[in-house]
């Protein structure tokens, strides 16, 4: 496990992040060239070594995040480290998303366009759009409530 001023050294190491100190001595690191309107990439890096990544719905750490798209590092080493963000940076700087497009049909025909665009999860009937989510689980969730299924 890296200590606090070699996680800083990697995390500074990155031109394009900003430092900003916030309380208990903990550090934000913003990537102001963001798409999106999160720019934090590194979020509360503590003195005693622990922090999150901001990672958001990127697959290859689906295992490792939380709800809200960010994964510890307390324990990461160098490598892992810089990996991490530049993924994040890289994730927050492309609109770099496959489209994701699936029909749900109901019992009486009725069909609706399950759609991941710009990191939403939107529902259409037609070209209209009906809702949208931050999550997928959370389309689904309604979509099987509503009595879809997938087509």
């Amino acid at each position: 496990m890296l200590s606090f001023e070699q996680k800083k050294k990697v995390i500074e190491s990155f031109s394009e992040l900003s430092k900003k100190e916030i309380s208990l001595n903990r550090l934000n690191f913003h990537f102001n060239e963001s798409l999106y309107e999160k720019t934090i990439v590194v979020e509360k890096l503590h003195p005693n070594g622990n922090g999150f990544v901001f990672v958001g719905d990127l697959g290859k750490y689906e295992d490792e995040s939380n709800e809200k798209g960010l994964v510890n590092i307390r324990e990461y080493d160098e490598a892992k480290l810089r990996e991490i963000i530049e993924d994040a940076i890289f994730y927050l700087s492309s609109d770099h998303e496959q489209p994701i497009v699936e029909e749900w049909i109901s019992k009486n025909g009725t069909i609706l366009t399950l759609a991941h665009e710009k990191r939403n999860w939107n529902i259409y009937y037609h070209e209209n759009l009906e809702e949208s989510f931050g999550t997928k689980e959370a389309a689904i969730t309604y979509l099987h409530e509503e009595g879809f299924r997938k087509k």
